[in-house]
This record gives C-alpha cells, structure tokens and sequence, in this order.
C-alpha cells in the first residue's frame, strides 16, 4: 500500500473527463513480451524474543534512521505502523529478482540484529494492534476515510503485510499471455493464491475464524477503495471505469489536514471541479488510494498473498506466480485449473465474491481450492527449470508444495495447530514465553 507519491501538490491545469479516460485507458496496461518481474515484501517488526509486545516509536525510529545509509537495490519504504516494505526493482528473470531482494532482506537483518528486533512474515500481526506510527497527512486522511466503514480499515494500515509479485501485463495479441487472459487468470488465480499462502489466522491471540483475516479485513472496507471491476473482455475500458466511479479518498493541500470527502467518486469531482478543480497530480494520487486484488499500474500488480513464514518463504509464492503467468505451457495447464472456479464468483467482483471468502476463511480445506492448487504447483514446478530457476528456488516450492498443498494445508494451520498458547510463540514456531 505505499507508493511514491507524498506531500502537498498545487494545483495545476485541470483534468477533464475525457482527458482522464485516455490517460488511464492508456496507462493501465503496457502490453508487450512478458520479460520483467518485480516483488514488493512487507514485514512486521517486532522484538524477537517477545514479539506480542509493543515497540516504542523511538526504537522504530532508530532503526529506521541506522537504515537509511545502508545501500540496497531495493526502494525500502515504512508503512503507517511501522511495518518494512522493500520493493524490488523490475528483474529481468526470477533468478535476478531473487538474489536482490535476499541481498537486501540480509542487509536490512543485520541492522535490525544490532538494535534487538527482527522481521516476522504474517498477514497479519496475531498479537497486537501496534498503532499508528507514522504521523502525515496522507494517512491521517486515509484512517478518517478507512474508519467510515468500521474498524477494518485500521487493522490494514497498521498490522497487515503482504507479498505483492510485479508482472507484465503480457501481450496485446490474444493468447495464453495475452493481456485479457492474464488480467482474467490474475483475479481467479488469485483465490488460489489466496487459500495456498493464507498465514493471518489469528488477531488479539485468538483466532479469528479465517485463515486469511488480512483478506477478510480488505472485504470489509468495500468494493470501492478495495475491490476490483467486472470481468469481461475490454480490461481497459472497466478499469478506467472503475477508476472514475472509485471514490476520491482525500483532497490534497498545501496546509492543514487533507479534505476528507463523503460518498464524491473522481468522476463527480471532475463534472462538479469542487472543492477544486482536479488535475493530473490528483489523478496519480487517486490511483494509488485504491487497492483490488489486481491493479494494473501499467503492469499487474498480485496484491492478495499474505506475508510468509520463515527468512525466505516470500520465494514461493513469487516463484509459482512467475511460473503459472509467464510460462505459456504453466499458464495454459493454470487457466485449465482454476476455470471451473470462475462458476463461484457469482459474476461479481473479487475480493466481494464467494470464491475469495472461501479462500480466506477456508483455505486448502475447500476441495475445489485443493485440487487447484495441486494442479498449479505441479505446472509451476514443471516450468521453473524452463525459467531458469535454480535448485533453491524449485526446492522451495517443492517443499511448501509437499508441506501444505498437498495436505490440504496452508501456513495459518500451523499457528491454529499451537493452540491458545500459539500467538505467544516467535515467527519461526519457538515458544517465546520465559
């Protein structure tokens, strides 16, 4: 959910309706060759050896400045409570991508070692609700937006974290890696992602009754700010669509707090020019404010995978989105698999629609889910050699494959499986109780 987009923009020349429909019409998909890959990892941080307890500011804070010097390839950006999100720079194959992201992760470990705290892969933190540590406009705008609709909004910004895989929209042309095909097998894929890699089912300590709770907190917020648009034939024309009809979270300034406007979609705001006329600047802005399970920024953006367990468990489901989209083999074996899935959407959007709860709530337990899921790790692990990955890589997925999937398993029934005294253990399952 962070982006590069900060501080107060003057206005400038005004948008009109027309202008916006070909800018996002233009922007959303870049078609070409699938050849890059990307991956945004977000953690919590904690104090290891009593992660359910509340970090000071301060120490968040002297972290944070000690990693300021330390040269990463990876952008590394802090979320609104206190979680760390390092965003790869698009690689030119799985192999790239891979070793700089772990070069990082090690880079930013040690420096995290020095000042007693560590990184834990969850969806969302099992322990506490940290608060808010960031103090700036554009989320003091976002949790007056976000609380309108209940507490969900809250428990995103501050306790949630996620593996967000980066790929390319594929190719103009019809075809396994055409773009339509990969914009409709990214949103029914996603379910399966969803339920394999579900590892959030506790909040407070206690379970929550989902294995996905991060998932089940983006259906709260409402299919506005985190759903995604109808499905058909013309991605681009429903995603400007939705673009227009979204509503605007805030309306920058250059003093004081941010306006906050009730129920005013961008296409309102564009007919009414109030409470002042919007320009492109606005329109940028408003793009990052919303957050579907697939958004297209130009490339497709896997928004719905929660964080993982263990220093290097964000490999896998990197490893097998790569495969399954950018393999033409992989993608028609995953598009054959998940196909009948589609019939549980009801034709409404994702995350809103009963495919997505189920994954959320009931994981690999759902036969269907299961058998999906098989299917594609399968065809992942086929493709990963013709990709170039290494031994670690298709070691990894074979291992999470051989674990969880083919068990009817996923990483959230390992904390259910520690019982009541489970959200009282580290992140890699060691009883943290002295």
């Amino acid at each position: 959910m962070s982006d590069s987009v900060s501080g107060c923009i003057r206005p400038r020349t005004a948008l009109t309706e027309a202008e916006v429909e070909a800018l996002v019409h233009g922007i959303c998909f870049k078609t070409g060759p699938p050849r890059r890959l990307g991956v945004e990892v977000e953690w919590l941080v904690h104090e290891p050896r009593a992660p359910w307890l509340p970090l000071a500011p301060e120490r968040l804070d002297a972290v944070y400045d000690a990693l300021r010097p330390v040269s990463l390839t990876s952008p590394l950006t802090v979320e609104p409570g206190g979680q760390l999100e390092l965003s790869s720079l698009p690689a030119d194959s799985l192999t790239e991508c891979v070793g700089a992201v772990s070069a990082d992760l090690a880079a930013v470990r040690a420096v995290l070692r020095e000042h007693g705290l560590a990184l834990a892969g969850f969806g969302q933190d099992p322990w506490r609700d940290p608060g808010r540590y960031l103090r700036q406009p554009r989320y003091d705008a976002m949790e007056t937006c976000l609380d309108r609709c209940g507490p969900a909004g809250r428990a995103m910004m501050r306790a949630s974290a996620s593996v967000q895989v980066c790929l390319d929209a594929g190719h103009e042309e019809p075809g396994p890696l055409g773009f339509v095909r990969r914009w409709w097998l990214a949103h029914q894929l996603g379910a399966v992602l969803v339920a394999a890699f579900a590892n959030s089912p506790l909040a407070g300590g206690r379970p929550t009754g989902w294995r996905s709770t991060r998932q089940l907190r983006w259906t709260q917020i409402g299919t506005g700010r985190a759903g995604g648009p109808p499905l058909d034939t013309d991605p681009r024309a429903t995603w400007t669509r939705h673009v227009l009809d979204a509503p605007v979270m805030c309306v920058r300034g250059d003093e004081g707090p941010w306006q906050v406007p009730e129920g005013l979609t961008f296409r309102e705001w564009l007919r009414t020019g109030g409470p002042r006329p919007a320009t492109r600047e606005d329109l940028d802005y408003h793009l990052t404010t919303l957050f579907p399970p697939v958004r297209p920024r130009g490339h497709l953006e896997l928004r719905m995978i929660d964080a993982q367990p263990g220093d290097d468990g964000w490999i896998v489901p990197l490893a097998v989105a790569a495969a399954l989209f950018d393999d033409p083999e992989a993608t028609e074996t995953a598009y054959r698999a998940v196909k009948p899935l589609a019939e549980r959407t009801l034709g409404q959007p994702a995350p809103h629609n009963p495919l997505y709860r189920a994954a959320a709530r009931d994981a690999l337990t759902d036969p269907e889910l299961r058998e999906a899921a098989g299917t594609c790790f399968d065809a992942a692990l086929a493709a990963l050699p013709r990709l170039g990955a290494g031994a670690a890589v298709t070691d990894a997925v074979a291992a999470f494959r051989d674990r969880y999937v083919a068990r009817g398993r996923c990483p959230a029934d390992d904390l259910l499986d520690k019982g009541p005294g489970g959200a009282r253990r580290g992140p890699h399952g060691r009883d943290t109780r002295s």
